[in-house]
């Protein structure tokens, strides 16, 4: 499924949603998962897995959008309520809201990466060459 922008569901390179991911825009922030859950990022796209975390400072959990749950499901992810999460990704206004967009989430003693920290391009929009070199360039 991966690189076929015809079945991304607006997660596509190209689709709008992915225009928010500002690369030159990189935070890093840490918090704990207080929630994981579906949502829909934009109208008309599909469902993505997003986290909901609790960072020092901030009033409300942050939300921050991971990847679309055809790429990878809620509870395949492996981050889990109760984590304590370092995030790198960048901020973007969406439908009203601040949300994180991921490009790389450290918990335990393991990585969750689904963008290209350099120019944000999305793992799920690679080639099965191109993501294999990524995931094993650990």
């Amino acid at each position: 499924q991966a690189g076929d922008t015809g079945k991304m569901g607006g997660w596509g390179i190209d689709d709008p949603y992915n225009q928010f991911y500002q690369a030159r825009d990189v935070e890093k922030m840490k918090g704990k998962v207080v929630d994981v859950q579906e949502v829909v990022p934009m109208p008309g796209m599909t469902p993505g897995v997003a986290l909901l975390v609790a960072v020092n400072g901030m009033e409300e959990p942050l939300m921050v959008h991971v990847c679309p749950v055809w790429y990878k499901k809620p509870g395949r992810i492996g981050v889990r309520k109760g984590d304590a999460v370092s995030l790198r990704g960048c901020f973007a206004q969406i439908k009203g809201q601040e949300v994180m967009m991921a490009a790389k989430i450290k918990y335990s003693d393991k990585e969750l990466k689904v963008r290209l920290t350099s120019d944000g391009t999305p793992f799920w929009t690679m080639s099965p060459a191109q993501l294999q070199k990524e995931l094993a360039a650990d």
